[in-house]
């Protein structure tokens, strides 16, 4: 074997160094094999032969820049979380949910902007794309990405809602693809509710359209819903216009836009300045990231779905207002984790909590936004919190992370402003009518215990006339009663957490909003 070592000391120089720092310190900072230790009398100033084999082996790691030191390790990763934050605070952050008939092509067309916004790379398709072809649903591949997304987001727990991130220039999403199918709505309610601004689906496809638009089919209700939970602004994407049915046909867009308006106007959209309509195809990303070719579709002058999406305005948040963040999920992870979006006020790390109605006090031990570790979080994000001071079996969704300085109050009565949309086979609504009341992330049994007074269409100010029960389509102020207590608050000071629906054998039977709370 070749002897490597040198004929004499001066052949010995330290390699060259990556970062520019003191040579002559080099190996002790790279390597964590070498100990900090006193130079002991009997040592020489000639290394020996394993000192050499030291030296090589950390400047292989040095040349690599993967140091092994923790204390480097950690450093480094407080630096990156800090350019992280300060990144991430430049960019505003919305919730976008994905709404509309099953089938539409909602989790499709989530799927193919996650792709389009380089969230999943070409080798993960192919494989979506086999899976799909295997099972004879070719055309499925695209939602495999949602579904995909939604098991790694809660650790292989299911969560009805799918959520996934991307990124424009200018703005954070967080995608929440929302199931289309009736038996779904309750989880349909629970994604609408986190969002900021919605993405209604519609299948340009003869027959779908009219089925979902149809009574009983998912885009009316949905839309409903929609306005109901605070979706402000609403993209409708009418999707599938690539379809042999279809072939980018400017009729059926008009046909679909001019069927939709009145519809949307009636559910209390301002069609003008909060309603945009744009033809898509989402399994091929037509019309998506880039503008659709002149040669493909020549009579469409708007913006593609990202423009659209970037260009959407909604009102500012306080993030110095009184911390109120309703809980979606709990699970365990080395201690407890809950899981919501903030909808006022801020959170930090280390910070005293309550959690409602339960009053347990609770500690903030970490905040995790788009599965990154951050210091602190503001209204309108996604976040995990763990926390101490409680254990999961003790949080349940529609539990209330608040501020110890100003709580929210926990009730069993409240009065109310309802608007009755469908009751079922023509029955009356009167006091002793029972339905489940969602608001927020709350599912709970209620009762009507009285109703107060019915409220004039025209003028929107109460009749004189003392009412017994109403019918579809009359708006009235009740008294409400559940079983349990819950935390919501009034509309006038918190909309997020003062707006519900009242649902009756799978069927959205009235939307309303919370006046007073009563003791």
């Amino acid at each position: 074997m070749e002897d490597l070592r040198p004929d004499n000391n001066n052949d010995l120089h330290p390699p060259a160094h990556v970062d520019g720092g003191d040579p002559d310190d080099w190996s002790k900072e790279d390597d964590p094999m070498v100990e900090d230790r006193p130079p002991s009398a009997t040592e020489t100033p000639a290394p020996s032969f394993q000192d050499m084999k030291d030296e090589a082996q950390s400047s292989i790691q040095s040349l690599q820049l993967e140091p092994k030191g923790k204390d480097k390790e950690m450093s480094t990763h407080e630096e990156d979380e800090e350019l992280d934050e300060k990144e991430e605070n430049n960019k505003r952050h919305l919730n976008v949910v994905f709404i509309g008939h099953v089938d539409a092509g909602k989790s499709t067309t989530g799927g193919q902007i996650l792709f389009l916004s380089g969230q999943v790379d070409d080798r993960t398709i192919q494989k979506y794309e086999k899976e799909a072809k295997d099972k004879s649903r070719e055309s499925w591949y695209m939602a495999y990405i949602m579904d995909t997304n939604e098991e790694e987001r809660v650790k292989g727990k299911t969560v009805e809602v799918g959520r996934a991130h991307f990124e424009t220039d200018t703005t954070r999403f967080t995608i929440l693809d929302a199931p289309g199918h009736k038996s779904y709505v309750p989880n349909m309610i629970s994604g609408a509710s986190q969002a900021d601004i919605g993405v209604l689906v519609i299948s340009a496809r003869k027959g779908e359209f009219e089925t979902g638009y149809e009574r009983g089919g998912q885009t009316r209700e949905h839309v409903q819903l929609a306005k109901t939970l605070g979706v402000s602004k609403l993209l409708v994407v009418v999707n599938k216009m690539d379809d042999p049915t279809v072939k980018w046909s400017k009729e059926r867009f008009d046909e679909i836009e001019s069927k939709m308006t009145p519809f949307l106007r009636s559910s209390g959209y301002n069609v003008k300045k909060d309603v945009q309509f744009l033809p898509i195809s989402g399994l091929v990303g037509t019309n998506m990231k880039t503008r659709v070719d002149k040669s493909l579709c020549g009579w469409w002058n708007g913006p593609c779905l990202f423009e659209a999406l970037d260009g959407l305005e909604i009102p500012l948040r306080d993030p110095k207002g009184p911390f109120r963040m309703p809980i979606i999920d709990k699970f365990k992870d080395m201690g407890t984790v809950v899981m919501g979006k903030i909808e006022s006020g801020s959170v930090r790390e280390g910070d005293s909590l309550l959690i409602m109605p339960n009053k347990s006090h609770v500690k903030v031990i970490s905040i995790y936004c788009d599965e990154r570790k951050v210091r602190c979080a503001g209204p309108g994000e996604n976040v995990r919190v763990k926390l101490s001071g409680i254990e999961d079996e003790d949080i349940l969704a529609g539990f209330v992370l608040s501020s110890v300085a100003k709580p929210i109050v926990a009730v069993t009565e409240f009065s109310a402003q309802l608007q009755i949309l469908e009751l079922l086979d023509n029955a009356i609504f009167t006091a002793g009518y029972k339905a489940v009341l969602h608001i927020h992330a709350i599912v709970e049994d209620s009762e009507i215990v009285e109703l107060l007074s019915q409220i004039d269409p025209k003028t929107k100010k109460p009749m004189k006339k003392k009412i017994l029960f109403v019918k579809n389509g009359a708006i009235v102020v009740c008294r409400i009663q559940v079983n349990n207590l819950i935390s919501i608050e009034k509309f006038s000071d918190f909309p997020q957490l003062g707006r519900f629906t009242l649902r009756s054998e799978g069927r959205t039977i009235a939307v309303g909003k919370v006046m007073s709370l009563l003791p």
